[in-house]
């Protein structure tokens, strides 16, 4: 009845999709267990992409020929590039979603994929023999054989919802948890520990009073995330803000002797970076107000997520404490919000690859290897998905470097450090942030993705035109040379000196009030260089890049430098059956962790938590480097 396969997906989140979507279309055939069809690619928490960050993951996903960027293109509500008054390392595209329609999309794209099967059932443990898995156990008592499997659960194994005193079993809010598995995996070897996350109450929109709100709009120019060809954003729905204060604070406190995070009920450790209102009003006592996002679900939809209120305290106390807040004083609770926790397998379990040290051909994305976030989920899912059919295929793994993406600064992360609460990505933990722009992320990473097979022809041509722009714009400003009275105008509008001789187009390019659109549009002479190839819809999109290289040339090329001197200690590989108990020299925490994790390369273990350079002299002498 049932056929065997090359990789098994369990999980139909965002990991899960781009997992079985790539290996997929990699040539792979693919099941993808979930024990609900109808929420496949659900977004569980707020119905956003991106952000600080995330949006240059979602990018690089895309850049890879993954799905989420296009679907988010096709499905958004609202864009916004965030930090544009920093340097533009700093640059985060952000889209707001329409809930429905995102899941909606990814399900007619995941269905359109040659060599994808789909089954609804919960999986209950794996068959593995020998240390090796071959397939996997489902409820109904079936048994499907496979090369790999690549385990994508989210928040749903052992999941436990808290709301207020009470507590009862669930993988999101009205959904079944999926319980037994994860003892099963610790039987065979894998650890796994608890983390907690958390989410707000949805409100209805037509019982909000939004003119005592701030607006916040999307961008007039709306951008997107896809490198290819997607829909562009004509019409957007606002985004609104909205404050606490110490009335809202005092009627939240009434409730923390009922709160499970203080009372002890909830063991798990909870996202630091995006805490629950209550944490926040306990941990930032000094504070007396707290920014609220209020977001909307769809174009259709009356549905409102109060991003910054998440809470798990009792739902009378929330509906209290809201209905004080300017503009809510009417409002009404469509879901409340609630706590969750779940199991997790400490990702120093993994390779880099994402596969298991314990099981082989086990892999290992997105929440259950302790992050937070649908992008960090999805290029986990989509790195998973590569690496295990090239291992399917007999074939070398792709590893991404610190150097070259985000997603490869996430994986080292959590292979290397681990993680005791749940990950999110920053642009501060990437040493190369300059490197790793969403504006170029094409030019890192399309080459890869068209000899994996998964950027198609279209795509690779899209990037090869983009660099042939790129290249001619910054030839034409770097050999022109503009006239004081075609420029003098434009840089008094801009506070910026005036020039009195002719004067390189370029010198005038570096200084921080002059940008090149503003030179294309005030310099008539400039413009008509570029008459032959203004018109390619890729343009604005080649000027942006020439200009953050003709003005950061001196930043890119001082970390191209360091990231090449960096990649010499990642050349320098480490036997994986090296025994570190007999280097006495290192200490024994040193010697402890570098026993667990079994580092790749010098370059990873100089980056492990309790590592100290003296252990890394041992390591380099030992190996007579």
């Amino acid at each position: 009845m049932f056929s065997d396969y090359d990789i098994i997906v369990v999980g139909g989140g965002h990991a899960g999709c781009e997992a079985a979507a790539s290996a997929a279309r990699m040539g792979s055939k693919v099941l993808l267990i979930t024990m609900n069809l109808g929420t496949i690619a659900q977004m569980s928490c707020n119905p956003a992409m991106g952000g600080i960050a995330k949006g240059q993951i979602v990018r690089e996903i895309d850049a890879l020929g993954g799905f989420t960027g296009i679907v988010t293109d096709e499905t958004m509500i609202q864009f916004r590039m965030l930090n544009r008054s920093k340097g533009p390392a700093m640059w985060s595209p952000r889209a707001q979603s329409d809930r429905i329609l995102f899941a909606q999309k990814w399900r007619s794209i995941l269905e359109t994929i040659d060599g994808l099967d789909f089954w609804q059932d919960s999986v209950t443990s794996l068959i593995v023999e020998d240390q090796l898995v071959k397939g996997v156990r489902t409820g109904y008592g079936l048994e499907f054989f496979s090369n790999s499997v690549i385990i994508t659960s989210g928040t749903f194994l052992n999941g436990s919802i808290h709301i207020g005193k009470k507590s009862f079993s669930g993988g999101r809010l009205a959904e079944a948890p999926s319980n037994g598995f994860t003892q099963h995996l610790n039987e065979l070897g894998i650890d796994s520990d608890r983390l907690k996350t958390g989410t707000p109450v949805r409100v209805d929109g037509r019982t909000i009073d939004f003119s005592k709100l701030i607006e916040q709009p999307g961008d007039d120019d709306a951008g997107k995330f896809s490198f290819l060809n997607t829909t562009p954003l004509k019409n957007q729905k606002s985004c609104w803000l909205a404050y606490t204060d110490t009335e809202v604070h005092n009627i939240l406190r009434k409730g923390f002797d009922e709160s499970p995070m203080f009372t002890g009920r909830i063991q798990g450790s909870g996202p630091r970076y995006c805490p629950s209102i209550e944490d926040k009003i306990d941990r930032f006592a000094d504070k007396d107000k707290h920014q609220l996002f209020i977001e909307p679900e769809g174009w259709n939809s009356i549905e409102y997520y109060v991003n910054g209120f998440s809470s798990s305290l009792p739902l009378q106390i929330q509906y209290e404490a809201l209905r004080k807040i300017p503009g809510f004083e009417k409002s009404k609770i469509l879901k409340p919000g609630y706590a969750i926790e779940y199991d997790y397998f400490p990702p120093t379990q993994l390779d880099f690859t994402l596969e298991s040290k314990v099981v082989e051909n086990l892999y290992f994305a997105g929440q259950v290897n302790g992050t937070t976030g649908y992008e960090e989920a999805a290029c986990q899912g989509l790195m998973a998905g590569i690496n295990a059919h090239l291992k399917s295929n007999n074939k070398d793994p792709f590893i991404l470097k610190r150097s070259e993406a985000y997603i490869g600064v996430l994986i080292d992360d959590l292979i290397t450090k681990g993680t005791k609460e749940p990950y999110r990505m920053f642009t501060s933990r990437a040493e190369f942030r300059i490197l790793l722009r969403q504006d170029n992320a094409d030019f890192r990473l399309t080459p890869y993705g068209y000899e994996l097979g998964l950027a198609g022809k279209e795509r690779y041509e899209r990037y090869l035109q983009k660099e042939k722009l790129v290249n001619e714009i910054i030839e034409t400003i770097s050999s022109h040379k503009v006239l004081p009275v075609e420029i003098n105008d434009y840089l008094s509008e801009n506070s910026s000196s005036p020039v009195s001789i002719k004067t390189s187009t370029k010198q005038v390019l570096l200084r921080p009030q002059v940008n090149l659109k503003g030179l294309y549009e005030h310099v008539k002479t400039f413009k008509d260089l570029f008459v032959d190839i203004e018109s390619s819809e890729l343009f604005d999109e080649a000027m942006i890049s020439a200009e953050i290289l003709i003005k950061y040339k001196g930043y890119l090329d001082r970390e191209k430098e360091m990231a090449e001197k960096i990649s010499r200690m990642e050349n320098t590989k480490l036997r994986e059956d090296f025994d570190y108990s007999i280097l006495k020299a290192i200490s024994f925490e040193g010697r402890e962790k570098l026993q667990k994790i079994k580092p790749r390369t010098i370059g990873q273990a100089s980056r492990i938590s309790g590592i100290n350079p003296s252990d890394i002299s041992v390591l380099l002498i030992h190996l007579g480097a």
